[in-house]
C-alpha cells in the first residue's frame, strides 16, 4: 500500500475572547459572597455566636474558590490568542474546576467532622443573632444562584460542552444555599422545639451531599484534563460520516477534549480512490470540531496473479 498523503490541519485562529455572561456573573457573586462573609464574621464576633463565625469562615473558602473561577476566566480570555497555547485555553477552566472541587471536598469534610463533634458535645446557640443573619445569607445565596445560572452558554455550539469552571462556581453557591437552608431549619427547630441535635445532624447530611458533588465534579474535570474521551457516540458519527458512500475506511481515529466543549480529532483514512481532504472535512463540518487533521492513504488494488499451467 503506497502512501499518497493529503493532510488537512485546521487550527482555528485564536482571538481575544470578550468578557462573557458567565464571567460577569462569577465576579458579581464574588462581591456578594465576600460582603456577606464580612457581615457574618463581624456579627459573630460582636454577638459571640460561634455558629455565625463558623459559617462566615466557611463562606471565606467559597470566596477563594469563586475568586479562582473568576481568575480562570480572566486568564483564559487574556491568553486566548497566545501562541504558547496551541489548542487554546479551554483547559484552564477544567484546571480551576478541579481545584475548586477539591476545595469543596475539604469544606464538606470539615463540616462533617465539626457537626459530628457538636452532635456528641452540643454548644449553646445564640438564636436571636444567628437566625436573622442566616436568613439574609440564604437570600444572598439564592441571588447568587440566579446570577450564575444560565440555561446554556450561547458562545458555544458544541454538543458536549461542559464548563467545569462555571459548574464548580455554581456548585459552591448551591452548597452555600443548601447549608443556609438546613441551618435555618435547624435553628428554628432548636429554638421552638428544643431539638439542638438537629443543628449537628443537618450539618452532617449537608456535608455528605456536598462531598458527593465535589467528587463527581473532580472526576469529570480530571477526565477533561487527561484527555479522556467519554463520548464514543462522537467517534461513531465521525466514522459514519467519513466511510458512508466514500469507499474509504477509517484506519486510525483519535478524539479528545480541548476544554470548554471543544473537541480535537486526528483521523487516517485508507481509500482505493481517495478524494481531496476538503471533501472529507466538509462531511465532518456539522460536528463542529475545533481542530481537525485528516490524512488520506491510497490503497493499492489487489492484483490477481495467474499461474501458467
Amino acid at each position: 500500500m503506497s502512501d499518497v498523503t493529503l493532510a488537512s490541519n485546521d487550527c482555528p485562529v485564536r482571538r481575544p475572547v470578550p468578557q462573557k455572561k458567565r464571567e460577569r456573573g462569577v465576579l458579581a457573586v464574588v462581591v456578594l459572597t465576600a460582603a456577606m462573609m464580612a457581615i457574618e464574621i463581624a456579627v459573630g464576633y460582636i454577638s459571640g455566636s460561634m455558629a455565625l463565625l463558623a459559617d462566615g469562615w466557611h463562606m471565606a473558602t467559597h470566596v477563594g474558590a469563586l475568586g479562582l473561577a473568576a481568575g480562570a476566566y480572566a486568564l483564559s480570555r487574556r491568553y486566548a490568542s497566545h501562541r504558547a497555547f496551541a489548542f487554546g485555553t479551554g483547559k484552564i477552566h477544567a484546571l480551576a474546576g478541579s481545584t475548586s472541587a477539591m476545595a469543596l471536598g475539604f469544606v464538606a469534610a470539615a463540616m462533617i467532622v465539626e457537626s459530628a463533634a457538636r452532635l456528641f458535645a452540643p454548644r449553646a446557640i445564640d438564636f436571636a443573632s444567628a437566625v436573622p443573619v442566616a436568613v439574609v445569607g440564604l437570600v444572598v445565596n439564592i441571588l447568587s444562584v440566579f446570577l450564575l445560572h444560565d440555561d446554556h452558554d450561547h458562545d458555544h455550539d458544541h454538543d458536549h460542552e461542559v464548563d467545569h469552571n462555571h459548574r464548580a462556581a455554581l456548585m459552591h453557591v448551591v452548597a452555600d444555599t443548601l447549608t443556609s437552608a438546613l441551618a435555618i431549619a435547624a435553628l428554628v427547630a432548636g429554638r421552638f422545639l428544643g431539638w439542638l441535635w438537629l443543628d449537628a445532624a443537618t450539618g452532617i447530611a449537608g456535608g455528605l451531599v456536598i462531598l458527593k458533588w465535589g467528587v463527581e465534579l473532580c472526576r469529570s474535570a480530571a477526565f477533561e484534563l487527561l484527555g479522556v474521551e467519554t463520548s464514543p457516540a462522537l467517534e461513531d458519527k465521525i466514522r459514519d460520516a467519513l466511510e458512508q458512500e466514500s469507499g474509504a475506511t477509517v484506519s486510525d481515529l483519535h478524539v479528545w477534549s480541548l476544554g470548554s466543549g471543544a473537541r480535537s480529532c486526528v483521523v487516517t483514512l485508507v481509500a482505493t480512490a481517495p478524494m481531496e481532504a476538503q471533501v472529507y472535512r466538509d462531511r465532518l463540518a456539522p460536528l463542529k470540531l475545533a481542530h481537525l487533521t485528516i490524512e488520506v492513504r491510497r490503497r493499492e488494488p489487489v492484483e490477481e496473479s495467474s499461474m501458467a499451467s
